[in-house]
């Protein structure tokens, strides 16, 4: 890692699937020191939601990891109360994590009902009928 970050730096997915994962110890000692620089207040670094989304489904994946849901949730949960780990959309994808595992539904239909919960009308236009697990959520087909 560079002595001195440009200004707010971005970060990618395969940082935090490197800190998460065991199959590459030096890779993952390296992203532990950048989040404990985050932890400590040393270092700022920002993420789209799209790479908390892309490190849900690696996690997921039952061709990659097999992460149980539980334990993508409680880790990810962990990283995104760092103040200094700033995310769009923090409290939608903190929701959406809720809802992956509590409705055992895909993380993207969580996202997204994570999203428009935080609308006044909480209404979504679709044919998945996941939606429908989720209470105060309105789901209409068009």
């Amino acid at each position: 890692m560079a002595d001195n970050p440009p200004a707010d730096p971005y970060l990618d997915t395969d940082i935090i699937i490197r800190l998460l994962t065991s199959d590459d110890v030096k890779k993952q000692q390296a992203a532990a020191k950048l989040f404990e620089q985050v932890e400590k207040g040393e270092l700022l670094i920002l993420a789209p939601d799209t790479v908390i989304a892309d490190t849900v489904y690696v996690l997921s994946s039952p061709r990659l990891y097999h992460f149980p849901r539980v334990n993508i949730h409680d880790t990810l949960s962990v990283l995104l109360k760092l103040p200094n780990f700033k995310v769009d959309n923090k409290q939608a994808i903190i929701k959406a994590l809720d809802l992956y595992v509590t409705h055992n539904i895909d993380f993207s239909d969580a996202f997204l009902a994570a999203l428009t919960l935080q609308t006044e009308s909480k209404i979504i236009f679709s044919y998945d009928l996941d939606y429908k697990k989720i209470p105060h959520l309105k789901r209409i087909e068009p």
